[in-house]
């Protein structure tokens, strides 16, 4: 099997090692702007060369895991090259602006749009993880609009990683994940903000900062060029979630300044039934 990787980061490098440790008879070779990443990736034999336009071409898969802004730049651009038979699969953390790019594409059948929901906070093909897909969810969306053959050679690379599908439209896949990542990854950048501003001696960040802190700003240690074309493209969705989330902390700020703790106490115990809804989901960090 030929495989073409464009974007060998944390992602794409994970990816790589799923194929290399699932299947005997391949090839993977990379793209990426980042030259000193290329480099990484040969080294540690996630790659086994750098890709041409011939090797896009003749590539059984192509894996797009690059930054959203730059998917819907390079996408269509892929797809003229790649051959007929070629299955073309991004990663990206927005769906409906990739797809809407490619929808009149000639090639649209050797397209399918995907977001596999894993990741960690940090990046580069040093990050990579074996089995960072094992267990975790892979949304598809339009899979209508993929050739069925190709559909099928895809859904066996993800059984084959252990991963889980779930199928949605655009539409849907950016409300839902502005609400349970895009969120997140806000409210964890802007926690940590908060607290540089507060406490300007990082030496009593680092001696007082308890594990509850930590994993609340782990987010926070992401990378700003990957995420903000995400909230860019899903600009709607995530201003929609997050003004009910500054009401809800200026509702729980009100609580406190009128000492009405019995409210605050309710607040939390209807709250802790999060945990209940989120029992079996693995404790590994998930991105994008």
């Amino acid at each position: 099997m030929k495989v073409v990787i464009v974007g060998v980061g944390l992602i794409g490098g994970s990816i790589a090692r799923d194929l290399k440790a699932g299947y005997s008879n391949i090839s993977i070779k990379g793209v990426d702007i980042n030259k000193e990443y290329l480099e990484q990736a040969l080294e540690l034999g996630l790659m086994d060369g750098l890709a041409t336009d011939t090797d896009l071409a003749e590539a059984d898969i192509v894996f797009v895991c690059i930054p959203v802004n730059a998917i819907v730049q390079d996408l269509p651009k892929i797809l003229d090259k790649v051959g007929e038979e070629t299955l073309v699969i991004d990663a990206g953390s927005t769906k409906l602006e990739i797809c809407k790019t490619v929808d009149q594409h000639p090639k649209r059948r050797n397209f399918l749009a995907c977001h596999p929901i894993a990741g960690t906070e940090y990046s580069g093909p040093e990050a990579a993880i074996l089995e960072l897909y094992k267990g975790k969810t892979n949304i598809i969306c339009e899979v209508e609009k993929t050739a069925f053959r190709l559909q099928e050679k895809a859904l066996d690379i993800f059984k084959n990683m252990g991963m889980r599908i779930r199928y949605m439209n655009p539409e849907s896949h950016d409300k839902h994940i502005a609400y349970v990542s895009h969120l997140s990854h806000i409210s964890s950048f802007m926690l940590g903000k908060t607290v540089i501003q507060k406490e300007k001696n990082e030496r009593d960040i680092f001696d007082m900062a308890g594990s509850g802190f930590e994993s609340t700003v782990r987010l926070a240690k992401s990378s700003p060029a990957m995420w903000t074309p995400i909230f860019q493209q899903n600009k709607s969705n995530i201003v929609e979630i997050l003004e009910a989330y500054i009401q809800n902390l200026e509702d729980f700020k009100d609580l406190l300044v009128q000492d009405n703790y019995e409210a605050v106490f309710e607040e939390m115990a209807n709250t802790n039934k999060i945990k209940e809804i989120l029992i079996g989901i693995p404790q590994q960090s998930k991105e994008k």
